[in-house]
């Protein structure tokens, strides 16, 4: 095998730390054709998926990309905006604020990207861009709070494929989850606070969540419980009693139990059961997107007030506020810990001048 190496490289330039913020990705345009490429991506990642390939490529090929690529299309048409995707964007700015925090303490060391797991900008594309400008040492920091062989698991995986075919290998760190962490947990309670002081406070509270297959849980993802777990820390935040809020998950997709209850059939026998003012928060997205604006903010709020709720609000994702780019900088700044950024300028020069002079300019 041919491993990829950098034509450009200089044994004399200064190292640089790369931190490196993934999410799950985004078509590049509402469009049936997009949504048809970017669903493939997806729904082919055995991480994602857990059927056996023959079976799972016949049912992908032969069904799902036939029908659902422009029923999501339409979907994804009522929440693009002139900046395109809403996880785009605000995953970009993101990336802008908090490099320019570690900017202030680390001036041109440290360099943040962002990357989707899937869709542009891939990793594949962002990775070569930082190593070329230096990056030495990679910070990869998957922005799903809550660990899950579906999400972190499979950034994991692309980050070992991807390094697998190349000649040198920078140290890496990998924020596996912050699911816990108390900047995170006190960012999403600062977050619901400030939207109870301008709009007041629901009967009941209802921290949704991505699904996952049940099975996912029996074989030993930790998902369902750090879910559990980020929502009694927010709760305890909050002041909040057990009766006061519930955990759901929302987003299933096919016939397979998946972690229960479900975010949409909460929401349809709630009024039944007397509660008719609810508001629901999403800490398992770190950006809004299709499945907090429409799914959440749209689709269950006429599933709620179809069954005899009065008032419905959707409390929006943390993005680029200044309470959650102060947690994730923490969480960042915890894994630089003990990566020297000084080099001996003096002692770097002469021995790039010493390769030169023995085996040219590489």
């Amino acid at each position: 095998m041919d491993y990829r190496g950098y034509p450009n490289f200089a044994h004399g330039q200064a190292d640089k730390i790369g931190v490196l913020i993934t999410n799950l990705g985004t078509p590049d345009a509402p469009d049936t054709p997009s949504l048809r490429r970017y669903l493939k991506e997806f729904l082919s990642d055995p991480r994602v998926v857990e059927v056996p390939r023959a079976l799972w490529w016949l049912i992908l090929n032969g069904v799902i990309l036939r029908i659902r690529p422009k029923r999501s299309a339409a979907a994804y048409r009522t929440v693009w905006t002139e900046r395109g995707s809403p996880l785009l964007f605000h995953t970009a700015d993101q990336a802008e604020q908090l490099q320019a925090r570690l900017a202030d303490q680390y001036d041109d060391q440290v360099v943040v990207r962002y990357a989707m797991r899937y869709g542009s900008p891939s990793m594949q594309q962002v990775i070569d861009e930082m190593l070329a400008s230096g990056v030495r040492k990679l910070v990869l920091f998957p922005l799903y709070p809550q660990y899950s062989a579906a999400t972190n698991g499979s950034t994991f995986d692309a980050l070992a494929r991807e390094f697998m075919q190349r000649r040198w290998l920078p140290d890496f760190r990998f924020i596996s989850h912050y699911h816990d962490d108390d900047g995170y947990i006190q960012a999403c309670a600062a977050q619901i606070k400030e939207y109870w002081a301008e709009h007041g406070q629901a009967e009941k509270l209802i921290f949704s969540y991505h699904g996952v297959p049940l099975k996912y849980l029996k074989k030993g993802d930790p998902y369902h419980c750090e879910c559990h777990k980020t929502s009694r820390l927010i709760a305890e935040a909050l002041g909040l009693s057990k009766e006061q809020y519930l955990t759901t998950f929302q987003s299933r997709f096919g016939r397979e139990e998946w972690l229960k209850p479900y975010t949409d059939a909460t929401l349809k026998a709630l009024p039944g059961l007397g509660i008719k003012n609810v508001q629901v928060f999403c800490p398992g997205f770190s950006a809004d997107c299709l499945e907090t604006i429409e799914e959440i903010g749209e689709e269950n709020r006429e599933y709620f007030i179809e069954a005899g709720g009065e008032a419905y609000a959707y409390i929006p994702a943390l993005n680029a506020n200044a309470a959650h780019i102060d947690a994730l900088q923490a969480i960042v700044e915890r894994e630089l810990h003990g990566w020297s950024l000084t080099r001996d300028t003096e002692l770097t020069e002469k021995l790039a001048k010493q390769r030169e002079e023995h085996y040219g300019t590489l």
